[in-house]
């Protein structure tokens, strides 16, 4: 577990940059297990590679994604947008919760 300074997190990838790369890793495992493959595959290879975690402080932290996110995925899917949203706000979740876990935050 890496110690986690809120301040160095400001310049989180040249801080923390293996430490995220393991928790979006661990947060694809476990929403591929879950949630339709091609779906959670879709999601992080075209939102969640454009997204961008921010710590809000008191171990909370953030996962910005790019602007309109469903309409993002392309040429893989013929989902609708209620289930994209469902799955993404999960995946979401998951990867806030894994950053948390490797930064010794949890609840």
């Amino acid at each position: 577990m890496a110690e986690f300074d809120p301040e160095k997190f400001e310049d989180k990838y040249a801080n923390y940059f293996t430490e995220l790369q393991r928790t979006y890793k661990q947060a694809f495992e476990t929403m591929n297990d879950r949630y339709d493959s091609e779906l959670v595959h879709a999601i992080d290879q075209q939102i969640l590679a454009e997204s961008e975690p921010f710590y809000e402080g008191d171990g909370e932290f953030r996962i910005e994604l790019p602007d309109d996110p469903t309409d993002r995925l392309s040429g893989v899917l013929v989902v609708d947008d209620e289930k994209v949203e469902t799955v993404l706000d999960r995946y979401v979740e998951e990867i806030e919760a894994e950053i948390r876990s490797v930064f010794g935050l949890n609840d």
